[in-house]
């Protein structure tokens, strides 16, 4: 496949994708059906990758076959009016895991998806997501990083740049969700200098490549399960925000719009907001 041929001839597509094989909350055939409904032509299936530590999101690497198994299955189904894709969205870990390790290169997948969830403690013991809700993060940011966010940021922007440099996958995913956790626990953080940097050094290091920078939409709704009062107070999200697009775009890096669904009537939100954005650039 040539994923950059196919995002410069139609939108009618989603390339990241969460089912019941990690952290999504609807098998791969409701995705497919929900697909074929919005009038999508091309839909990637991304499961969080198998890590080499418990996570609660990421697929069990004895559930990769099965997975395949099941796309396989559905992909024979449907291949008159959908073209299906198989991927992941595979966590960089540092030098020893990530998309240019050998076990994700040798797996037969259609493109590969990159992205940062985890990063060590300062001492290095252990690795901690910090890409869930903020209310978690926080209660991560105090137990395990001493309410350093500034280690955190630095951090996460460090291990991008390394996970750009070692290369192995097609599209970054969400390269400045950081960013929404870290302004929820320090509004305006996003703003200053230093963190500005991090966004610099990350478009930098892009533009040296052929990687293909992801829109994310998935918090431009709020959360499944938000309250009364999170919902009238929510304020819609992109990754990267409108002002990165905006830079991205005027940078002439390819850009592809994803919802990174986990629920199937979620899978085209948000992304008219981001093609907004990049029609007013173009």
């Amino acid at each position: 496949m040539n994923i950059k041929e196919i995002i410069a001839s139609t939108r009618a597509y989603n390339f990241h994708s969460h089912t019941q094989f990690c952290d999504g909350r609807a098998d791969m055939a409701r995705f497919v059906n929900s697909a074929i409904a919005s009038g999508f032509k091309h839909y990637g299936f991304t499961p969080h990758s198998p890590i080499p530590f418990d996570s609660p999101c990421n697929m069990a690497i004895e559930r990769v076959d099965e997975y395949f198994t099941e796309f396989r299955r559905l992909k024979s189904i449907h291949s008159d009016c959908i073209n299906l894709y198989l991927s992941m969205e595979i966590d960089y870990l540092g030098k020893d895991w990530g998309a240019s390790h050998p076990y994700f290169q040798g797996l037969p997948l259609d493109y590969r998806l990159s992205s940062i969830h985890f990063i060590p403690t300062p001492d290095g013991d252990k690795m901690i997501d910090v890409d869930g809700r903020p209310d978690g993060f926080i209660v991560k940011l105090h137990k395990y990083f001493n309410g350093d966010i500034r280690y955190v940021v630095d951090t996460f922007y460090a291990r991008t740049l390394d996970m750009i440099e070692a290369g192995g996958f097609d599209i970054i995913g969400h390269f400045d969700k950081i960013g929404f956790n870290a302004s929820c626990f320090r509004p305006g953080i996003e703003e200053e200098a230093w963190y500005g940097k991090h966004i610099d050094n990350i478009i930098d290091a892009i533009k040296a490549t052929d990687i293909i920078v992801e829109i994310n939409t998935k918090a431009w709704e709020p959360p499944v399960g938000a309250s009364v009062d999170e919902i009238a107070n929510y304020e819609p999200r992109l990754f990267p925000s409108a002002k990165v697009i905006r830079r991205l775009c005027r940078a002439g890096i390819p850009l592809i719009v994803n919802s990174d669904s986990h629920y199937p009537d979620r899978i085209n939100a948000g992304r008219k907001a981001a093609f907004d954005i990049i029609d007013r650039e173009s």
